[in-house]
């Protein structure tokens, strides 16, 4: 009976064995090694500061033959810094960052990268209170700003996003992706590859609440968007060593988006009903910012339902710079994305762009 149960007990640290044998032979299968070189210590461990900006703009039109309403919050927050850690097993790895500056918010990161082929998951949760909005009118072609301002929301914008991206290259031979981006190999000659990628985008943008009933009625009643693309594209990356231990890596992709969907959610509000009164009334004296106070905590929000639209083919942009420098088991790495999707149907329609910094210092174990 005890011979059997270490027997069991055996079996997964032989299946670990059998999985790490496969992971380092792959990491350096193909690969002409006076270019790629894989260190002998296979892990890698990060210390990683982040510094992050998205700025999300959404636009809502009401027409009719002579007058043109339209709302434009946009949500451009401040940099924002995370610090955090990241482990992985020759390119196979995980990381997490949480927010020491800027706007609340969190990171989780996944990374899988082979040989001549990788995968990406990016997953970022933030909320911002203060957007800049910008509500204008045009009157028969005539446009002009009404508010144009930072304003201070009752509850904050929550943002949810998912990047997932993966890549394949056509010169696995003398190019590492990997070198530039998770250090789990060594480029040790310049070298450049074509590249085919794909990318998945998710994002969900949320103020719906009572007390941001007045943004709500602005927005004609778009109280919370959902996002989904898919995108496919080709282009070129190359892995620049001027000096031994440096490595300088840039990275260039337009995109096809070939999905393209977006559901809107639509709320009532009770916005014309409590302004009615004070907007009709002939007393001038009212004084409106008092009048605010006083009807804000009976603001009110009722969901009518959701709306599906999907959009047309559209083109996107995804570009990458990267900096690294190895110094015996450790190293330094330091690179950039920068992240574009768009979105449009008849009378919603808007962008998110997204860039984000990391700094990394590791160790090989």
């Amino acid at each position: 009976m005890l011979q059997t149960t270490f027997v069991m007990a055996g079996n997964p640290i032989k299946l670990l064995k059998k999985v790490g044998t496969f992971i380092d032979s792959a990491a350096v299968k193909g690969v002409d090694r006076r270019y790629i070189d894989a260190p002998k210590e296979p892990w890698q461990i990060m210390l990683k500061g982040n510094v992050n900006q998205s700025d999300l703009k959404m636009a809502a039109e009401d027409r009719d033959e002579f007058l043109s309403l339209s709302a434009e919050p946009r949500l451009k927050t401040k940099p924002s810094s995370y610090a955090g850690v990241w482990a992985g097993y020759r390119g196979y790895g995980i990381g997490y960052s949480v927010n020491v500056g800027g706007d609340k918010g969190s990171y989780f990161t996944f990374g899988a990268m082979g040989g001549a082929y990788g995968v990406n998951v990016r997953i970022h949760n933030f909320e911002n209170s203060n957007p800049n909005l910008r509500f204008s009118a045009e009157v028969m072609g005539d446009k002009e700003d009404i508010i144009h301002e930072k304003v201070q929301l009752g509850k904050p914008i929550k943002c949810h996003t998912v990047i997932a991206d993966g890549y394949y290259l056509f010169n696995g031979k003398h190019f590492s992706y990997a070198a530039a981006y998770d250090q789990s190999v060594i480029q040790k000659r310049s070298a450049g590859s074509l590249m085919a990628g794909a990318m998945y985008f998710y994002g969900r943008t949320d103020y719906a609440a009572h007390r941001n009933a007045d943004i709500i009625d602005l927005m004609n009643g778009l109280g919370a968007i959902k996002l989904w693309q898919a995108s496919v594209g080709m282009g070129y990356a190359y892995n620049w060593v001027p000096a031994k231990g440096l490595l300088i890596s840039v990275m260039a992709m337009p995109m096809l988006t070939f999905v393209n969907k977006m559901r809107i959610y639509n709320y009532s509000t009770n916005i014309d009903e409590l302004w009615g009164p004070y907007m009709n009334s002939e007393d001038n004296n009212m004084d409106g910012e008092a009048v605010e106070q006083a009807l804000y905590p009976l603001y009110r929000i009722n969901k009518l339902g959701a709306d599906t639209y999907n959009g047309g083919l559209a083109i996107n942009f995804d570009a990458r710079l990267s900096l690294t420098y190895n110094f015996g088991r450790y190293f330094f790495n330091a690179y950039g994305q920068f992240s574009n999707f768009r979105y449009h149907q008849e009378d919603f329609h808007g962008y998110l762009n997204d860039w984000f910094v990391n700094a990394s210092l590791g160790i090989r174990l």
